[in-house]
C-alpha cells in the first residue's frame, strides 16, 4: 500500500512538473508565432570569439558558433535566416545560417571593422573598415564586395539612409562625416562635425542625420539634404546610446553622467525635455504598441520604463548583474537583457499595456537567465 502511493505521488508530481513547464513555454511563446517557426537570439561574446544561439521558447543555449576574435556588429538579414557581423579583430565580416547554426561565410574587408548596416531591401550590406580607411558594398547573396570607396580617417560606422540612396560615415580620427552615394560609393561630402564622431542615427524622411562625439558632451545635427552641420547640440552630458522614435519626431539618449533620459526634439533640434531615472542608464530600446521605452541601468541591475508620451517612469524591473545591450523580439512579447557583469541573458516577458502608458506594475523578474560566453556585448534576434 505505501509503494502504491508513493508511486502515485511520484506520478503526479512528474505530471505536475510537465504541466508547469508547458505553461512556462506556452507563457513565453508569442501569439503569433505559428508552430514551425523558431524565435532565437544571438549574441557576440568578445572574450572568446563565439556566439550563442538561443532557444527563447525553450530558454536554452543550443549552439555556441566560433566566428572569430572579437565578434561585433550583429545584425539579422531582412529577408533570410541569417545572421551577419563582424570580427573586429580579424577583418571580416561572417555570415552565420540559422538552420544549421554554422559560418556559412568569412569575407574579408580590412583591419577594424565594427559595426555594418543592411539596404533596406537587404541586398547589400555595407561596412567601414577603419583600419583602412576603406568603406565596402558587400552583395549578400554571393557574398563579394561590388564596391569600394573612401571616406576620412578611420571610419567607424556606415549606416545607410532609409530611402538607400546614401552611405552616412563618422570619421573618428578627422571629426568630419562623409556622404557617399550607395551604388558607388563615390564620396559627395565632408561634413565638419564634433571630434570623435561615432554613433549615427538618420530620419526617416532622410532629411537628417544626429552623430554623437566620443569625447564631448555633445551631438552634431546634420542637413542631409544641403549636406551642411546644422548646429552642435549640448546635451549636458555624454550620450551612451541614440534610440529614434520610429516617426522621427523625438531622439531618446541614455546619459549615465547625468543619471537620465535626455529627450531631443529632431524638428527643431533642441534637447526638450530630461528625465532623472537612475544611477547609470547606459543603453534603451522602444516599444512602438505602447510607447514604452526600456532603459538599462548598469550599476543598479535593473531595466526602467518610461511612457515617453506622459514622461511617465515605471517601477524598476530587476535585470540580472550589469544590464547593458537591450532588446525587444518582434511584436515586443519578450525584453531581452545582457548581464555584462554576469556573463548571461535576462528574458523578461513584457506586459503588455495601453498605448502610451507605462507600467505602474512591472513585468516580472527575469522569465530565464541564459549563461553565455565571455564578456558578451552585442545582440540579435530573428524568427525563421
Amino acid at each position: 500500500m505505501k509503494l502504491r502511493f508513493n508511486f502515485r505521488f511520484v506520478f503526479l508530481l512528474l505530471l505536475l512538473g510537465a504541466f508547469a513547464i508547458r505553461e512556462v513555454a506556452l507563457e513565453l511563446r508569442p501569439s503569433w508565432l505559428r508552430p514551425g517557426l523558431h524565435l532565437f537570439a544571438y549574441v557576440g561574446n568578445t572574450a572568446d570569439g563565439t556566439v550563442s544561439a538561443i532557444d527563447l521558447i525553450k530558454l536554452a543555449t543550443v549552439a555556441t558558433i566560433s566566428v572569430g576574435p572579437g565578434p561585433s556588429g550583429l545584425r539579422s538579414h531582412p529577408t533570410r535566416p541569417e545572421i551577419w557581423g563582424v570580427s573586429s579583430t580579424g577583418g571580416y565580416v561572417w555570415v552565420l545560417d540559422c538552420r544549421s547554426n554554422r559560418v556559412a561565410a568569412q569575407i574579408p574587408v580590412g583591419s577594424e571593422p565594427y559595426a555594418l548596416d543592411f539596404s533596406p531591401d537587404g541586398r547589400l550590406v555595407y561596412v567601414a573598415a577603419s583600419g583602412a580607411n576603406t568603406v565596402l558594398a558587400i552583395d549578400t547573396l554571393s557574398h563579394r564586395i561590388v564596391a569600394r570607396g573612401h571616406a576620412g580617417k578611420r571610419p567607424w560606422i556606415a549606416r545607410v539612409s532609409p530611402d538607400g540612396k546614401m552611405i552616412v560615415v563618422s570619421n573618428r580620427d578627422d571629426g568630419t562625416v562623409s556622404l557617399l552615394d550607395a551604388t558607388t560609393l563615390a564620396q559627395s561630402a565632408v561634413i565638419s562635425a564634433l571630434p570623435d564622431p561615432e554613433q549615427i542615427v538618420i530620419l526617416p524622411d532622410d532629411s537628417k542625420a544626429f552623430v554623437t562625439s566620443g569625447t564631448t558632451n555633445q551631438i552634431s545635427v546634420i542637413d542631409l539634404k544641403q549636406k551642411v552641420l546644422l548646429t552642435n547640440l549640448a546635451l549636458g552630458g555624454p550620450p551612451n546610446d541614440l534610440v529614434l522614435k520610429p516617426d522621427g519626431g523625438e531622439l531618446y539618449i541614455p546619459s549615465r553622467d547625468t543619471h537620465g533620459l535626455l529627450i531631443v526634439n529632431t524638428g527643431t533640434n533642441e534637447v526638450s525635455d530630461f528625465i532623472l531615472l537612475g544611477m547609470s542608464p547606459v543603453a534603451a530600446t522602444f516599444e512602438p504598441a505602447t510607447e514604452t521605452l526600456y532603459v538599462s541601468d548598469f550599476d543598479a541591475d535593473h531595466i526602467v520604463p518610461v511612457a515617453v508620451a506622459t514622461r511617465q517612469v515605471g517601477r524598476p524591473i530587476q535585470a540580472g548583474d550589469g544590464p547593458s545591450t537591450l532588446r525587444l523580439t518582434p511584436g515586443g512579447d519578450i525584453l531581452l537583457v545582457i548581464d555584462s557583469n554576469s556573463d548571461d541573458l535576462a528574458a523578461i516577458r513584457t506586459k503588455i499595456l495601453p498605448t502610451g502608458q507605462a507600467s505602474l506594475s512591472p513585468p516580472r523578474p527575469p522569465t530565464g537567465l541564459i549563461p553565455l560566453g565571455g564578456s558578451p556585448r552585442d545582440l540579435a534576434t530573428k524568427v525563421f
